[in-house]
């Protein structure tokens, strides 16, 4: 049973998937949003989800430190419930405080350069969010 995770851009989304047995998160790649063509990004997640055989997808949403829910955390509500609209599976909203930070940090203390962690940090914060979300499942 593997599960999906997303961190939700404006320009990227971030893209994690949960081994067979739902313990640990791997990354998978960072795509880049079309913003001529919004439906493309949700297409191509449901592709993603048909290869991987995922029993649910997980995103990020991202919450205001007292709680409340953002425009940043409105466009991921939104791209939930499009997605929803075209899986058959659930689609669960995780919050997400702090993720890309620490995502961030991890990358900086593994020496990894600049160029490099901007390159990754989409997909290292989906890590974060799935991994976060399996291990409260196993908790």
């Amino acid at each position: 049973m593997r599960i999906l995770g997303l961190d939700v851009g404006t320009k990227t989304i971030g893209i994690a998937v949960s081994d067979e047995l739902g313990w640990t998160a791997q990354g998978i790649e960072t795509l880049r949003r079309k913003e001529d063509d919004p439906a493309a990004d949700v297409n191509y997640i449901v592709n993603l989800a048909n290869e991987y055989n995922v029993a649910s997808i997980v995103v990020g949403l991202p919450k205001n430190m007292n709680g409340s829910i953002g425009p940043s955390g409105e466009a991921c509500q939104h791209f939930a419930e499009e997605l929803g609209e075209h899986v058959e599976c659930p689609v669960i909203l995780w919050d997400e405080r702090l993720t890309t930070v620490a995502a961030e940090r991890m990358l900086i203390s593994a020496d990894v350069s600049r160029k490099k962690r901007k390159q990754v940090i989409d997909k290292m914060a989906a890590v974060i969010i799935l991994q976060g979300y399996l291990d409260s499942k196993s908790n």
